[in-house]
């Protein structure tokens, strides 16, 4: 078999991709890759794309996920709720209400409105200044200082607000209904009704050397 006319010599094919794009408008070939009037691309992302920048780290609870069940002409249609405690350790601390059709976009949802709902609380020396006592529904909660060391005796619902605030040495006790979002709830207003001894002066108008001994 005669392969002479198939077979195109080495120095023709050597300069056949360079003679290529000298044809097409007389425009020189583009050994970088990148078009004429353009700065090089950048590795790994778009052109202007900023890194991300990280925010505060935020301590998420999931306090607790119901389901619910609707009955419809094909079956049963599920759905499900959950509550979610959020802070940052370090004084504040929100509680949010999420509903989807998938547990995932329930937890998001709660995260989300938690987040949008924290409050500054007073958190001195890793516990509470005083005593409270609050209420809300049928939940009653009771707040005591304790001493370093001591820990947090509490229910998990009550200890997943304490923990989001950064509060790390408290007796709470748990009296009347144990429904999960009134406990939240009444936990929440007692760290809000609190106030430290400087505040309290300070709406009286007085100064910390004018208090009594």
């Amino acid at each position: 078999m005669n392969t002479e006319e198939t077979n195109v010599p080495a120095a023709e094919a050597a300069q056949s991709p360079a003679a290529a794009p000298q044809q097409r408008g007389g425009r020189a070939p583009r050994r970088d890759g990148n078009r004429p009037g353009r700065g090089p691309r950048r590795e790994g992302g778009r052109r202007n794309e900023s890194p991300a920048e990280e925010g505060p780290q935020l301590m998420e609870k999931v306090v607790y996920v119901n389901r619910c069940a609707k009955v419809v002409k094909g079956g049963r249609r599920f759905s499900f709720s959950a509550l979610i405690v959020v802070g940052d350790q370090k004084g504040k601390v929100g509680y949010g209400f999420g509903k989807a059709n998938e547990v995932s976009d329930a937890i998001r949802k709660g995260t989300d409105a938690a987040k949008r709902a924290m409050k500054k609380v007073v958190v001195v020396n890793d516990t509470i200044p005083h005593e409270v006592y609050s209420e809300f529904g049928g939940a009653k909660i009771v707040l005591k200082p304790a001493a370093s060391g001591t820990g947090l005796v509490a229910s998990a619902k009550v200890r997943s607000v304490l923990e989001a605030a950064g509060v790390s040495n408290v007796i709470a006790k748990s009296l009347g209904s144990s429904n999960a979002a009134n406990v939240v709830k009444a936990t929440m207003q007692a760290m809000l009704d609190m106030r430290t001894a400087d505040q309290v002066l300070s709406a009286r108008g007085k100064k910390k050397k004018d208090a009594a001994i």
